[in-house]
């Protein structure tokens, strides 16, 4: 990664310089070890920001755990998407990172997503089982058969 213009050092260099790699280990996986916490700016989702220059002039921000995973590992490959291991959003530890597809990404998150998809019944306990759940075919969820045919009564 070569130098960036009036930023000083590479990108490796200015990631490192704002990593704090003595962060708490994850409590749902000890075995990962520490978290590197960005110390530098973050997003609103609480995700960390680092200037990259793209061009003469032109300079982007890319997430740090994004930059630390294609700096140690290597490109992400296509269709993939970084799921953190550790839940930590600031966390740009490559060894806490791992491609998945949205879809795992976000079953295995905590977002309404995950919550629904972790539900055994429907709002009034009818089962979700096969013989009992509708797929909708533009995929975004599921519907109870039964809550189904008491509507249409």
């Amino acid at each position: 990664m070569g130098t960036l213009g009036w930023r000083k050092g590479t990108l490796e260099e200015r990631l490192l310089s704002k990593l704090n790699k003595n962060g708490p280990v994850p409590e749902c996986r000890p075995d990962l070890g520490p978290c590197w916490i960005w110390t530098g700016c973050v997003n609103d989702q609480g995700y960390g920001q680092i200037a990259v220059t793209v061009g003469v002039g032109i300079v982007i921000r890319r997430y740090t755990h994004i930059v630390s995973y294609e700096t140690y590992v290597g490109p992400i490959p296509e269709g993939l998407e970084l799921d953190h291991l550790c839940r930590t959003r600031r966390c740009a530890n490559y060894k806490h990172l791992e491609p998945v597809t949205r879809r795992v990404n976000l079953l295995r998150g905590v977002g309404e997503t995950a919550k629904n998809a972790a539900k055994t019944s429907c709002i009034h306990g009818h089962p979700y089982t096969e013989e009992n759940t509708y797929h909708r075919p533009d995929k975004n969820g599921r519907m109870c058969r039964a809550c189904g045919r008491l509507r249409r009564k």
